[in-house]
């Protein structure tokens, strides 16, 4: 499976020695400008990027129905994401937000699992819901600012999206 890279056009004529431009992925039809963002498809990264293959790893040896741990290893891979992004002002909010709002959820899980009654259960987990859309937020606002950490910030919209479902799906029962 190839995974993309992003990068930065830089001039008119895109030029990438490891990569040509029939493998450009072109996003919603449109060539890729000066200054733009295109995607380069490449190889897996291999022993390069040892978070994000150890993450993979674990999300993939994961009980699905584990919420505990599913939301867990959510959280751990929201912190190892905000480390990567560079601190300036306009990112220092971002970081922080995303933090916040990622890893609060398996903690308002577990709460929630420890309620005293049904309607307790019910309100934490609707607070759940809040902050599973509130990280899919920030994660699009996280690739907005930096495009770099934009496939990484993808995959984990995508969790963020899941878990989205799921705690709408525990609250409409």
């Amino acid at each position: 499976m190839k995974r993309l890279r992003a990068i930065k056009v830089k001039s008119s004529k895109i030029q990438n020695p490891s990569a040509s431009e029939a493998q450009i992925v072109k996003l919603q039809g449109q060539e890729p400008t000066l200054g733009s963002v295109a995607w380069w498809e490449q190889e897996p990264l291999a022993a390069t990027t040892p978070l994000i293959d150890e993450s993979l790893k674990r999300r993939s040896e994961r009980d699905p129905f584990d919420l505990e741990e599913r939301k867990a290893i959510f959280g751990e891979e929201i912190v190892n994401l905000s480390k990567k992004i560079p601190r300036k002002p306009a990112n220092n909010r971002l970081i922080d937000q995303l933090v916040g709002v990622g890893t609060s959820i398996a903690a308002n899980y577990c709460e929630a699992n420890d309620g005293v009654s049904q309607k307790d259960f019910q309100c934490t987990i609707k607070r759940c819901l809040k902050e599973s859309k509130a990280t899919r937020f920030f994660l699009c606002m996280v690739a907005a600012s930096e495009p770099v950490l934009a496939i990484e910030a993808r995959d984990l919209y995508r969790e963020a999206g899941e878990l989205v479902r799921i705690f709408d799906s525990m609250c409409r029962k």
